[in-house]
């Protein structure tokens, strides 16, 4: 029912049982007369339900380029379980989520009453599912007769704009850096800077319908090394982000802010993805940032300052938004940007999961 063929909906199909065994890739059957017989084709394996196991395998392992995934088209799982999973399937559920895969439950045949003392977590199907509000949940009473719930079921698969779990901080942000060119940095810390800028970048999906990444360069005055829609490939943004020359100058990051707020973000007013600025300092602000923080604040601009050496933490917290501690970083050395790269990363995901709430 689904209309299998090159450029309409490609399945694949994973046993769940001790072990996961991918039994056929999105790629390796693009008609339904093939896909049928390959169905047919699949060996009954026996052994525990380990429906976690499985879908965690699945998340990881199968949704690649390699295997025919199709940029812009949403990543689906549909799990079929009779009874209930013998492992925990919400933490798998957990990563699904955070790779951009739908996943519905199918269960079939709930657990009768003398059996529910053997059932790990009753409330699996909500903690699995890619919303838990009823869309991506369905249920058979039994294995006979399924024919009639095939419908509906395709009906929901087929409805696009439900799929918010295609829509991840990997592939749904905006991120500018304004980076910090001024002469107390020095040439080499300015080549650490742009490392942990990098590191930052390489994490999300960069594409043209994916994230998008921009760079600012400033001293007193600045410079926009590269715009949201300049580049729609990630070897293309982390080459230009190399190869950024150093500016030397003074420090004026409020007005930076402001032309960033004005330049890189304004063109992007209709974007659907959320935006993110990540300030990179070194010192003491010559003009007022709290101003220019606040205005980017109010037009949604979700603020990370990142501060190095001589860095005042007041500004820092200025600049940054709510909550303080969890926007704000500090190190003494630009070794030390390394390890706050992680930090940016979970941040940016934490934030962009709970505006999706």
């Amino acid at each position: 029912m689904l209309g299998i063929g090159t450029e309409g909906p490609h399945v694949g199909l994973v046993q769940a049982s001790e072990h996961p065994k991918i039994e056929f890739y999105l790629n390796n059957f693009t008609s339904a007369k093939d896909v049928l017989f390959a169905i047919k084709e699949v060996g009954f394996r026996g052994g525990n339900s380990n429906t976690g196991k499985a879908l965690k395998h699945t998340a990881q392992k199968f949704f690649t380029a390699d295997t025919g995934v199709r940029k812009g088209i949403p990543k689906v799982v549909v799990v079929f379980i009779d009874g209930w999973p013998s492992d925990d399937i919400e933490e798998a559920g957990i990563v699904a989520r955070e790779f951009g895969v739908n996943v519905f439950i199918v269960s079939v045949a709930k657990p009768i009453p003398e059996e529910l003392g053997m059932v790990q977590d009753v409330a699996f199907v909500d903690k699995a599912v890619c919303r838990n509000n009823g869309f991506f949940s369905y249920h058979m009473p039994n294995w006979f007769g399924t024919t009639k719930y095939v419908k509906p079921l395709v009906q929901k698969l087929c409805t696009h704009e439900q799929m918010m779990c295609s829509k991840t901080c990997y592939n749904s942000v905006n991120i500018a850096f304004l980076i910090d060119g001024s002469s107390s940095v020095g040439d080499s810390n300015f080549r650490l800077m742009l490392e942990f800028v990098s590191n930052i970048a390489k994490t999300f999906e960069i594409s043209d319908i994916g994230a998008k990444i921009a760079a600012v360069q400033f001293t007193y005055d600045q410079r926009t090394e590269f715009s949201f829609t300049d580049y729609s490939t990630k070897e293309n943004v982390l080459a230009v982000i190399r190869n950024i020359r150093y500016m030397s100058g003074g420090t004026a990051t409020g007005d930076a802010i402001s032309f960033t707020v004005r330049n890189v973000f304004g063109p992007m007013r209709d974007s659907p993805n959320k935006n993110f600025l990540v300030i990179v300092t070194d010192g003491q602000s010559y003009d007022d940032v709290r101003g220019p923080a606040a205005a980017a604040h109010d037009a949604g601009i979700t603020i990370f300052s990142v501060g190095v050496a001589w860095a005042p933490l007041d500004d820092l917290r200025d600049m940054a938004s709510k909550p303080k501690e969890s926007h704000a970083f500090f190190t003494r050395e630009f070794t030390g940007l390394e390890p706050i790269v992680s930090d940016v990363i979970r941040g940016i995901c934490r934030d962009f999961l709970e505006s999706q709430q």
